[in-house]
């Protein structure tokens, strides 16, 4: 709208009584409020920190020193667009395998619950032993039915635990994210698509004028990493000091020598934004083609998996069947 020639507060006015959340709504035309008071619009985005973090506030004003808010209003819209872009790929990628695992879970319940109990009785009135899966089949039949509410009960008041600590854990959030990296297959995607958030956040901080050690203090949160998150800081300490970008982020053995490389060369070249943003380009890249890949390989290996789990039980229930129609025959 301001590429349009309508004047700042306007703008606002017409998004905030026009915007189909009313909250929403309400933060607009609290957010003109303000700049109507004689706050600038950097000044009133940092009053609400929950909803604007410190890259949304930097580059707002820095866009307002410069005179180009306009421009950076445009970049910080790019900006989002991309960053939502990857994050929504990462979790197609783990919607699937996620989902057919908690189909598998609800299956897998049903059929020990209520199926293998009705089995049970049928093979109660044969009379005859039962084969060892069978009996082992039963026998967790058997506990999930005496002793579901604690089944379930442990396993949601272990989840809550879980999360309760890990938001209120910095030492846990880094250890479970390094281990997140590590991961076969997952932490490949996962590390390429920190690294372009990473490089993405630092091109456009950088890129609109924004100093570097400021830059880096939205970096580390951008990322969407608790490991790169406390290299940033790292990074960032050793930059104020005078380190070189590119020494600082070798010193965190994070980053691929290729990412290291291309900082060095946009150092050197006074190009520092674009060549972390062909980096970024490059990442962003990558995660499109490993989500692609991972999509294909997560499909007939889940298969792979439901079929021994749920097929192993079906089995193990006519076993049974199968031995008394050897027996008759």
């Amino acid at each position: 709208m301001m590429k349009a020639g309508v004047p700042l507060l306007q703008t606002f006015e017409i998004v905030g009584r026009g915007h189909d959340n009313p909250a929403v709504g309400k933060l607009l035309l609290d957010i003109k409020a303000d700049v109507e008071t004689g706050s600038s619009l950097s000044q009133a985005f940092r009053k609400y920190p929950v909803q604007f973090d410190a890259l949304y506030c930097n580059l707002v004003a820095a866009g307002e020193q410069a005179g180009i808010l306009e421009t950076l209003l445009d970049r910080l819209a790019t900006y989002k667009e991309k960053m939502i872009a990857i994050k929504s790929k990462i979790k197609a990628a783990m919607f699937y395998p996620v989902a057919i695992i908690v189909v598998a879970f609800i299956i897998t319940a049903v059929i020990m619950i209520f199926v293998i109990p009705a089995f049970k009785e049928v093979f109660r009135s044969f009379g005859a032993d039962l084969p060892t899966p069978t009996l082992i089949v039963i026998g967790l039949s058997d506990f999930v039915v005496e002793y579901w509410w604690l089944l379930f009960g442990g396993i949601g008041l272990s989840t809550y635990a879980f999360f309760y600590t890990w938001k209120r854990s910095e030492t846990m959030q880094i250890a479970f994210d390094r281990l997140f990296l590590r991961l076969p297959v997952f932490g490949d995607v996962i590390r390429k698509s920190v690294i372009a958030r990473w490089t993405r956040t630092l091109a456009t901080m950088f890129a609109a004028g924004v100093p570097l050690v400021e830059s880096l203090e939205s970096v580390g949160g951008a990322a969407g990493n608790y490991v790169y998150k406390a290299a940033t800081r790292q990074i960032q300490n050793e930059v104020s000091t005078g380190t070189s970008l590119t020494t600082a982020m070798q010193n965190t053995q994070l980053f691929p020598n290729m990412v290291n490389q291309m900082v060095a060369i946009g150092e050197e070249s006074g190009a520092l934004d674009s060549m972390l943003g062909k980096v970024a380009d490059f990442f962003e890249q990558e995660v499109d083609d490993a989500v692609e890949a991972l999509a294909s390989l997560m499909e007939p290996m889940i298969m792979v998996v439901l079929g021994v789990l749920i097929g192993g039980m079906v089995i193990a229930m006519y076993l049974p069947i199968f031995k008394l129609g050897a027996v008759v025959g």
